[in-house]
């Protein structure tokens, strides 16, 4: 069966790195790259006059508007478009910010390109992309419009304040003295919710809060 055609946007300020993305997502037949273009505000106006994409490979930190804010006008402008967030950053802070702009993935640039091709079949098939720097089965239910069930009802105070200043730029070490308690005591929190809720990171425990309206992130 002959592959359906995937449309691509790349979507970043270093010439020469679209330049090279669009090349080698070339080689790919069922890829077609529609535009590029060098920040969110170049984004804005060339959409309107090429074929809508279906995945928009979208940097994060670039000049005039930048990948948050051009993902969060996609996803009120065009809904149906998916952001692949591609980038060097790692931490937590740049993944977590680009998920709740609403980024559907987030694959460092590092990705060699069959990893890259993965992510936006993944995408295209699924509407999202899961990998181990993102928590997949919570990134996918906060999608969904099916209410949850009550998870709240089995964490102490503590824990969903705790919960509430991860959505923060605070370290752990703000976040003790945030809450008047111990480093030792937050690291207690922390591990006690990586178990309750079946957890690994910081980055899931935000998606978890945002997921439950914990809060306002």
């Amino acid at each position: 069966m002959e592959n359906t055609e995937i449309r691509i946007a790349v979507v970043d300020d270093h010439a020469m790195f679209r330049q090279g993305i669009s090349s080698l997502l070339s080689e790919y037949d069922e890829i077609k790259i529609v535009f590029d273009a060098a920040n969110g505000a170049v984004l804005k106006e060339k959409i309107s006059k090429y074929p809508l994409p279906d995945v928009v490979l979208m940097d994060v930190t670039m000049p005039v508007v930048n990948g948050y804010e051009a993902t969060s006008w996609l996803r009120k402008a065009y809904p149906t478009v998916k952001v692949l967030a591609l980038s060097m950053f790692e931490e937590d802070e740049p993944i977590i910010k680009m998920l709740r702009c609403g980024a559907s993935g987030y694959v460092l640039k590092e990705s060699n390109a069959s990893d890259l091709m993965y992510a936006i079949r993944a995408i295209t098939q699924n509407g999202y992309f899961l990998n181990d720097l993102v928590s997949g089965k919570l990134l996918r239910s906060i999608r969904d419009e099916v209410k949850p069930p009550d998870v709240l009802a089995d964490l102490s105070a503590n824990e969903i304040r705790f919960l509430e200043l991860c959505c923060s730029e605070l370290t752990y070490k703000e976040i003790a003295a945030q809450m008047c308690v111990s480093p030792h005591t937050v690291d207690n929190y922390r591990d006690a919710l990586f178990q309750k809720l079946d957890l690994k990171s910081r980055t899931g425990l935000v998606i978890f809060a945002i997921k439950y309206n914990i809060a306002n992130c």
